[in-house]
């Protein structure tokens, strides 16, 4: 090798000017090496497997999996349903008077208690409910010796405007009066307080549950149940704000 190549070797921005076909050109010696994309670059075998971490759940959205537990959120699910749905209906009688209709379902809260009988009967079990002229409730009942009975039940559900009149041995006429500013924001009111009564019976099925678990300290089944019971007092608001709307009223 010549004195001037390795010089050229050792000296990479050198250029060498061979003088051949009539003429001198230089020839970089500088070499770029194109590096690949790392998505292209060639890849060794390895014996550990790398996981996304596109596959792992927060423990956040993990279900229950204890079977016990899912028991106890199944159940609590269950009662707090039924405390809602409670509440949908004596809103729906609300609504119903407060606009003006006059429907059997006013009548729906009133239970009868009848003699030698532990449990409480809905009016519906032991007489007929219907209407009359657009504006009056007419009950007449199956039994003559339950009469003193289903006024005693009239009475004690302390429904707005509810005055019960006996027509005969049978019968009992209920004239509905038309709804006014006055009486729609009582029959608001009164449902209010009814909100708040069954957010504390869907607060006590949450302990209740909490306490037969005993679940450890931010747990999986804890914030399930608390996420439970938020979507049932939620579902109570909302009842509430659209009975407010229905009847127009503005109290808060």
């Amino acid at each position: 090798m010549s004195v001037l190549r390795q010089a050229a070797l050792r000296t990479p921005n050198l250029c060498l000017r061979p003088a051949f076909c009539g003429r001198s050109f230089a020839i970089p010696l500088t070499s770029r090496v194109t590096r690949l994309p790392s998505e292209a670059r060639r890849g060794y075998a390895s014996n550990k497997k790398i996981k996304s971490t596109a596959d792992l759940v927060p423990g956040s959205k993990q279900p229950i999996t204890d079977e016990a537990a899912r028991a106890e959120y199944a159940k609590a699910d269950e009662k707090m349903k039924a405390a809602v749905e409670w509440y949908r209906k004596e809103c729906a009688a609300v609504e119903s008077r407060a606009t003006g209709r006059v429907t059997p379902a006013v009548l729906d809260p009133v239970r009868v208690k009848l003699p030698d009988n532990d449990r409480e009967f809905r009016l519906d079990e032991v007489a007929t409910v219907g209407v009359r002229d657009g504006s009056t409730l007419l009950i007449t009942i199956f039994e003559e010796d339950t009469m003193k009975y289903v006024e005693k039940g009239l009475y004690d559900s302390k429904l707005p405007n509810i005055v019960p009149q006996k027509y005969d041995s049978r019968t009992i006429r209920i004239p509905i009066p038309k709804p006014t500013i006055e009486s729609n924001a009582a029959l608001v009111t009164g449902a209010q307080r009814k909100s708040e009564d069954v957010r504390v019976q869907i607060r006590k099925i949450h302990q209740t549950s909490l306490k037969r678990g005993n679940y450890k300290k931010h747990s999986i089944e804890l914030e399930e149940f608390q996420k439970l019971t938020d979507r049932h007092i939620g579902d109570v608001d909302k009842i509430v704000a659209d009975l407010k709307k229905a009847t127009g009223s503005k109290k808060k």
